[in-house]
């Protein structure tokens, strides 16, 4: 299911232009086309594991593969934008079903580290293929095919994934299911802070500083997250339990996945526009230019296993973790006198992230009971989203308060030159100093976890 997840976000990337021109779209709506399945995603995560926690993770990731197959028929259909937005929101529901439920069925198959990093390596492995692979098949598709076959090709995938599923997995124990009532305030206020997080970033990238509707976006997240808060602090049942989040390995595998997802984001976002706006390069020039990166990412997965068995799983966060603060940090500070720079920087990062984003996960899982395996994965999944569109955020709020004039006309000024390669530094060496924040807190609850008497997952008593 991350093969899907990544497969299908950069394999319609490539169509847009096309999509744009037959449903006579506008940049708006187009973006909403790609916007509405991370916003309907990262929104309903935590609601559905914590459904799934209760009903079953096979049962629930096996009615979200049958929504990912008829909405992906339904594209054949499809005669306006409004209606591909619609497809692509229920998308946004099937991977919310689908895709933290296989991190949750992949570690319960699997009772040693060893074997669950394995596991978790190669899930994250193959999704990282569907990623560098994706413009490539598109744009092949796309030269003789209508732009409906992309989305199309969701249904086998989901076919074979529901079979796979089905016949090789066997049905969730009783014993690993709980039953308390879900915390339905709870699951609105947290979708809410969620969708408003996730909204906000795109609006300050869009309207800019000065506009007003991004910054009420924003305090209408702040709000309902500490309303979220604070209902799960006095709910009877509450959706997320707040003092597991609090133990030592689930709050630093989550503080190391956010800053994993906010440096690469936020990286790339910066990269793509500095190829092309300040270095000239053409569209295709740039997709080479992220090649580093991409070849790092796929390539790294042969070095988890080994790293994490010479030095552990809390030294293997560290150093990786570490790793991606030297990336921004050298982009910040270097990336301005050229590419080398640059690629030295994509490929640190993504050598961090590679192993940074196994064991993040992985040690969220080892810190939760058995059965609140699938909402902590989604809560991993959502914090990864949530800081995606953060590292989005700084980038863009930065260049726009820096950058005078419209940044997309060919013809700069050398003093706008000047601002934006300033903009590049500053944004560079804000994501280094959040990502550092996020790894010293990692690192210190690690830490702390090392000497806690917490009761392992498999001992955690059944209401815990």
């Amino acid at each position: 299911m991350f093969l899907f997840e990544m497969l299908d976000n950069s394999i319609l990337n490539v169509a847009l232009p096309t999509i744009g021109r037959e449903l006579s779209a506008s940049t708006t709506v187009l973006q909403w086309v790609t916007g509405v399945y991370a916003v309907v995603f990262g929104g309903l995560m935590l609601a559905l594991g914590a459904l799934a926690d209760r009903v079953g993770r096979r049962k629930v990731m096996l009615v979200g593969l049958v929504l990912l197959g008829g909405a992906s028929l339904a594209t054949a259909f499809v005669t306006t934008a409004e209606q591909l937005i619609a497809v692509r929101a229920a998308m946004g529901v099937a991977a919310a079903m689908t895709t933290p439920g296989s991190l949750a069925l992949a570690f319960r198959l699997f009772d040693e580290d060893t074997l669950r990093v394995r596991a978790t390596t190669l899930i994250s492995t193959v999704g990282l293929v569907g990623l560098a692979i994706g413009p490539t098949v598109g744009g092949f598709v796309l030269a003789f095919a209508p732009w409906q076959m992309l989305l199309l090709v969701n249904v086998p995938i989901a076919a074979l994934a529901f079979i796979g599923i089905r016949h090789g997995i066997p049905a969730d124990k009783a014993d690993e299911l709980h039953r308390d009532p879900i915390d339905g305030t709870g699951a609105l206020l947290g979708t809410a802070a969620i969708v408003l997080t996730l909204v906000a970033p795109t609006l300050f990238v869009d309207a800019g500083t000065a506009s007003l509707l991004p910054w009420l976006t924003t305090a209408g997240a702040v709000l309902t997250a500490v309303l979220f808060v604070a209902r799960q602090r006095v709910a009877r049942h509450p959706l997320l339990d707040l003092e597991l989040v609090a133990r030592p390995l689930v709050s630093s595998g989550l503080a190391f996945k956010a800053a994993a997802s906010l440096a690469t984001a936020g990286l790339g976002y910066l990269v793509t526009l500095q190829l092309q706006l300040d270095l000239g390069w053409t569209p295709a020039q740039a997709a080479l230019g992220m090649l580093p990166q991409v070849v790092v990412l796929i390539a790294g997965g042969a070095v988890i296993g080994p790293l994490v068995t010479r030095v552990g799983l809390d030294k293997a966060a560290w150093l990786s973790a570490g790793a991606v603060v030297c990336g921004l940090a050298v982009y910040g500070l270097l990336g301005r006198f050229g590419y080398g720079w640059i690629a030295l920087a994509l490929m640190l990062v993504a050598a961090g992230m590679r192993v940074v984003g196994v064991v993040a996960g992985t040690n969220v899982m080892r810190g939760l009971p058995a059965n609140r395996t699938t909402i902590g994965s989604a809560l991993v999944d959502t914090v990864g989203e949530v800081t995606t569109g953060i590292g989005i955020a700084v980038g863009g709020t930065i260049l726009a308060a820096l950058f005078t004039g419209d940044i997309a006309t060919s013809n700069w000024s050398t003093h706008q030159t000047t601002q934006f390669r300033d903009a590049i530094t500053w944004a560079g060496l804000a994501l280094t100093l959040l990502t550092a924040a996020l790894v010293g807190w990692g690192i210190a609850r690690a830490c702390r976890g090392t000497d806690s008497t917490t009761p392992s997952p498999a001992t955690a008593p059944e209401g815990t």
